[in-house]
């Protein structure tokens, strides 16, 4: 459940972070609800799937891998093409169709998720075949990248050098722009949800099936609310786990996941501190002002790391968002902490940062479905920032930016010393970017589709839960919610009941009563 991610080159996912690169992108608006195919499409809507075993690495025997191909731009189908990178585990039985899956991100391989987590996933095999697929710039399916050099600079940008003269920040900022340009394909300026969401129902048409049934996670359930609007009439079971923001712009949006990871930094500390191994010591007060103090130092002092690069303070703030996505994680975290603050042993620390990547990966840019190990290595923060500016259409000038960066950051400064400067990076790499789409902000409400399911949690540090109900609000009648009273980003790989419901749901029709809950009282999964 990827959510908001790393802006280092060493890199991961969510849920949410998310967690947290980026690139040039621009929007292609399509109809509000689209009728058919559209001139040109019939092609890519009558194409055939070649399923066969996966090939790689310690991928599932039972895992199926097959590709399709859909067009560069919908507006213009005949200007080229690219292939998407598909994965299902068939239904038992006879199923009666597929249930597609979206990880999160934006930026997470959807068959590397479902590779690695398909277990989770094994009831819905009763009645579906169970479909993930790396997105458009994601993964295999034309992966963008903004090289080796730019993910830092951005980071650079918001140190207090640079801030001290805020044109010299954008004039980096737009560097980084044009960096992800140059190191990513033709696939940039039509990378956002919007079109992501006409590849899924050409996907959806592939499969055979006449309506979408649909699980996602995090920035999957973004690309389930715009595939709403869309295409209504071809809405089946939707579902919505970790419900992210249709409306917020990104500077609000960057500052209700820092407070959020904050506060979920606090509970972490504070089951730390009950423990007597936890390297912040037993005062919960103190271990919130060590983990800052650590946070600065490394920034001060980065640790050489095995692979050529210092681990920094930044480099931490990431590792703890990850780390703080389920709470099944917190005794790792805690141990990777100790390594590092005990005897300067940042693999624990880097495993979470990068979420497990560690080498760098080389790209060949002339197969349009690179092979696994070819993805570059800053393909997920240079996909989610892609996306996430593909979806914005605030693009404030460069005086008005100049002005609001000193209040912007004391703001995410205020909101989170730890995770504060790391989050506002991300925010300002939209600027040298072409203005996003208004689409999603002002088309997608009140849609007229069938019930759908979006669970909230409420200590979820990526995805806060008010923007369950807003965003709930925001569809209209269709939306039913699930509110789950735990910790964690998203539900289904953590609450029992949160699984049932949504297993429910998607098997046999069967939706809970809007605004009921899952509690603390109910069973969690191991």
């Amino acid at each position: 459940m990827l959510a908001k991610l790393s802006l280092r080159l060493p890199v991961r996912r969510c849920a949410v972070t998310g967690t947290v690169g980026l690139a040039l992108l621009g929007a292609v608006l399509p109809a509000a609800a689209a009728e058919g195919p559209g001139p040109g499409l019939d092609r890519f809507y009558d194409q055939r799937i070649k399923w066969s075993a996966c090939e790689g690495a310690d991928l599932p025997e039972d895992l199926q891998c097959g590709k399709i191909t859909v067009p560069v731009d919908y507006a213009e189908p005949g200007r080229g093409t690219l292939q998407l990178a598909l994965a299902r585990y068939r239904g038992t039985g006879d199923p009666r169709g597929s249930v597609v899956l979206n990880f999160g991100g934006p930026g997470g391989s959807g068959v590397l998720g479902l590779a690695h987590g398909g277990k989770e996933f094994m009831g819905l095999t009763d009645e579906y075949d169970v479909v993930s697929f790396d997105p458009r710039g994601v993964g295999r399916s034309s992966p963008v990248s903004c090289g080796t050099e730019a993910t830092g600079q951005a980071l650079e940008a918001t140190g207090d050098e640079a801030m001290s003269d805020p044109r010299e920040t954008l004039a980096q900022l737009r560097e980084v722009a044009d960096e992800c340009a140059e190191h990513s394909g033709p696939v940039l300026p039509h990378i956002g949800t919007v079109n992501v969401a006409r590849d899924l129902d050409v996907m959806r048409q592939v499969l055979g099936d006449k309506k979408l049934n649909y699980l996602g996670f995090s920035y999957g359930t973004r690309l389930a609310a715009v595939y709403a609007a869309q295409f209504p009439e071809k809405v089946g079971r939707l579902v919505l786990d970790g419900v992210d923001t249709l409306t917020e712009p990104l500077a609000e949006q960057g500052l209700a996941s820092v407070r959020s990871q904050q506060t979920a930094l606090e509970h972490f500390l504070t089951w730390c501190t009950e423990d007597i191994a936890c390297p912040f010591g037993q005062d919960p007060r103190k271990a919130r002002e060590s983990a800052v103090k650590l946070v600065d130092s490394l920034d001060e002092n980065p640790v050489p790391t095995d692979f050529g690069y210092a681990f920094t303070g930044q480099d931490l703030a990431v590792a703890l968002g990850q780390g703080l996505y389920s709470r099944e994680l917190w005794p790792l975290l805690q141990r990777a902490l100790a390594a590092l603050m005990e005897d300067g042993d940042t693999r624990g620390v880097e495993a979470f940062a990068t979420g497990g990547v560690t080498l760098p990966l080389p790209l060949r840019a002339d197969d349009p479905l690179v092979d696994e190990e070819e993805v570059p290595l800053d393909n997920l923060p240079a996909a989610l920032m892609a996306v996430n500016c593909a979806d914005d259409p605030d693009r404030p000038a460069a005086e008005q930016v100049a002005r609001d960066l000193g209040r912007l950051r004391g703001a995410y400064e205020e909101a989170s010393p730890v995770f504060g400067r790391h989050r506002l990076a991300q925010v300002l790499m939209c600027h040298g970017r072409p203005k996003g789409t208004d689409f999603i902000r002002e088309k997608v409400e009140d849609v007229d589709t069938p019930k759908m399911l979006l669970v909230g949690t409420r200590g979820d540090p990526a995805t806060p839960y008010r923007w369950t109900v807003e965003t709930a609000e925001r569809l209209g009648p269709s939306a039913v919610v699930l509110d789950n009273r735990a910790e964690g980003h998203t539900g289904y790989g953590s609450s029992d009941c949160v699984h049932r419901a949504i297993d429910d749901f998607l098997l046999y029709g069967t939706l809970p009563p809007s605004g009921s809950s899952c509690g603390a009282e109910d069973d969690t999964r191991p």
